[in-house]
């Protein structure tokens, strides 16, 4: 079963915080959790946050292997802008955008994530092939 969190107008640019998604997509809860730990950056500290509300969410909902999570989906979607003046020499304005970002994290058991990847088998056999 997927176990989804979400963390909505986070106060780090998108940009900031794709690079760490992509590192501990397809980990293990345990060990992204403890790659994210380590990380210097602050979007780490977020997106750690949103992996153990997916487990907690995952514990929520009856999840019996919490060891088995693994992360399958982690999405770093744009937010809203603030749009903010920097005053300029001679009278004029820069524009300045303040970007906030969407933190979407998905945990499955590995479970079902094997029975995802493996391939359906057919039990009825294939028939031959009938040549005139």
């Amino acid at each position: 079963m997927i176990y989804r969190a979400k963390h909505r107008h986070a106060d780090v640019a998108p940009r900031k915080m794709r690079p760490l998604a992509s590192m501990i997509r397809g980990m293990n809860v345990d060990e992204a959790i403890e790659a994210l730990r380590f990380m210097p950056n602050r979007g780490a500290r977020l997106i750690e946050a949103v992996v153990k509300s997916a487990i907690g969410n995952a514990e929520d909902q009856g999840c019996r292997n919490l060891e088995d999570l693994v992360v399958t989906e982690v999405r770093i979607d744009g937010g809203p802008m603030f749009k903010r003046i920097r005053p300029r020499a001679r009278g004029t304005a820069f524009g300045i955008k303040r970007r906030l970002a969407h933190i979407v994290v998905a945990v499955t058991d590995m479970d079902a994530v094997a029975a995802a990847t493996t391939p359906a088998v057919d039990a009825t056999p294939a028939e031959p092939a009938v040549t005139n």
